[in-house]
């Protein structure tokens, strides 16, 4: 049996599978993490590494499985981050995870050092706030008693592995999502990294998703309540792994949409999609040899929370289901529109400065019409990113959904009215992150192969678009760009 971590922004979503990758059980360990003022948004890598321990030891225990029978180990991450490590391998300050966006001056000296187009065209992704190096020059430049202690760099899925096996490595997914991967040759750009004035030797060596980084020691196996013989393959980024949970594993599969804190449309392909106005990005696939074309918004799912926190009784346990359901098709917002922009922004806008607004409310919206607004305008932006998509040659006919929004039958459905085709549910929704990684690693122990995923994860229900309503979708997605439009100076001019 394979135990496979998600390693997510509200919690650690650990499963149980077969080796064929067939799930068994999962169990979810919340974790905090601290967003503040100015773009501010970090986590603990200890409560990572609590989180994996707890989560294991509680799968073990409530489904009564013998240590003996687990083989294998593996992880997903949240992407983007930046986890800076001592001369013993422990953090140096706290992570810096994906939704930070402090490091605007970083950005632009690697802007102008490179050119913004010269940057994407080798990274395969722009230049940006969100990701891994600016990150980790920001904590330079602003933090140098902290940047002394610094000796090696990584992002979260990695950290875990090195408390698992004692080895400090990255997969090709993960290194693609940090800004500092030359994407056609596939390792660190010394281009970047020179303009970046960062040492290489910071960054760890670069594995496949499907290698094994090595077994778990004495002290991981004690902790876990594993034995040393379990062998931890690489992993990759949730992106990536989500796109194998989904049954996306080749161009042929089409695309899907994951519906979670950040909410991301993506698809497989045999090459990076490079789009002219720069909206979309490429990961490198944790199928080898293969790649993903992806368009994030910052806070998709994070959107949805927010208002079910504003307007729940009891905000620690809010009423997301039940105020979802209230916002039913008969909802008319009449012209109330919301911008889903409460962290900044990647696609389609890539502005960091960005936020989020109800624009168009009356004296008669009430819950309803806000959570309604909501869901709508998350599936605005995600329609700009398909429109993006297009744009560059991509054909999107149907999408399939996982993530935490997909159990939502009013979401699904006004999805599929704005953006005018079918959007189908999963068997496995939740999960499809960690059943993308126990695919991962049962291909990497040599028990199957990727095609294995298709049949793990069935369609449950289809939402068809009601040509009706997707018209008038269409006339309001163009005014909520221009809501964004005519507020973009305002943003940008807020104090700091």
């Amino acid at each position: 049996m394979i135990i496979a971590h998600d390693l997510g922004t509200t919690g650690n979503k650990a499963s149980l599978h077969h080796d064929d990758g067939r799930i068994v059980a999962s169990v979810t360990v919340a974790y905090p993490a601290h967003f503040a003022a100015g773009g501010v948004a970090e986590q603990n890598p200890d409560d990572w590494w609590n989180a994996v321990v707890a989560a294991t030891r509680d799968l073990i225990a409530r489904t009564s499985t013998p240590t003996s029978d687990i083989v294998g180990l593996v992880v997903s991450g949240q992407m983007m981050g930046a986890v800076l490590l001592d001369a013993e391998g422990e953090p140096a300050r706290p992570a810096i995870i994906w939704a930070d966006t402090r490091a605007g001056a970083q950005q632009r000296e690697l802007e102008d050092a490179i050119g913004a187009e010269r940057a994407y065209g080798i990274l395969g992704h722009r230049l940006n706030p969100t990701y891994s190096v600016e990150k980790i020059m920001w904590v330079r430049d602003n933090e140098p008693d902290v940047w002394a202690r610094v000796r090696r760099v990584c992002v979260a899925k990695d950290f875990i592995v090195l408390r698992l096996t004692g080895r400090l490595a990255t997969d090709r997914s993960d290194a693609s999502g940090t800004n500092a991967y030359d994407q056609a040759a596939g390792t660190w750009s010394d281009e970047v990294l020179r303009a970046a004035r960062l040492d290489r030797a910071l960054f760890p060596e670069i594995l496949e998703s499907t290698q094994i980084a090595g077994a778990l020691t004495d002290a991981a196996a004690t902790a876990l309540g594993l034995h040393t013989g379990v062998r931890v393959v690489m992993g990759g980024g949730d992106g990536p792994l989500a796109a194998v949970g989904s049954g996306v594993v080749a161009p042929e599969d089409g695309a899907y949409v994951c519906l979670g804190t950040s909410s991301w449309i993506s698809f497989a392909a045999d090459a990076p999609l490079h789009d002219p106005g720069m909206r979309t990005f490429t990961f490198d696939n944790v199928v080898p040899g293969s790649f993903v074309p992806t368009a994030t918004m910052q806070a998709g799912g994070a959107s949805v929370q927010w208002i079910a926190e504003a307007l729940s009784p009891d905000p620690a346990h809010p009423e997301t289901g039940r105020l979802t359901a209230e916002a039913s098709a008969d909802v008319d917002t009449d012209d109330l529109y919301f911008l889903p922009y409460l962290l900044g922004e990647r696609s389609p806008l890539w502005d960091p400065d960005a936020r989020g607004a109800f624009v168009g409310l009356s004296r008669h919206h009430g819950r309803a019409h806000l959570v309604r607004a909501v869901l709508e305008g998350t599936a605005f932006n995600l329609l700009s990113c398909i429109q993006a998509f297009r744009a560059s040659g991509a054909v999107i006919d149907r999408i399939d959904a996982v993530g935490g929004g997909a159990q939502s039958d009013v979401y699904l459905s006004v999805l599929a009215d704005v953006w005018g085709v079918p959007v189908r549910r999963r068997t496995i929704v939740e999960e499809a992150n960690s059943l993308g990684a126990a695919v991962t690693a049962a291909v990497g122990l040599g028990i199957t192969d990727f095609s294995a995923a298709r049949a793990l994860s069935e369609v449950t229900a289809e939402f068809t678009p009601d040509a009706g309503r997707h018209a008038v979708y269409a006339e309001r997605h163009a005014r909520f760009a221009d809501a964004y439009a005519a507020l973009a100076p305002w943003f940008a001019g807020r104090p700091r």
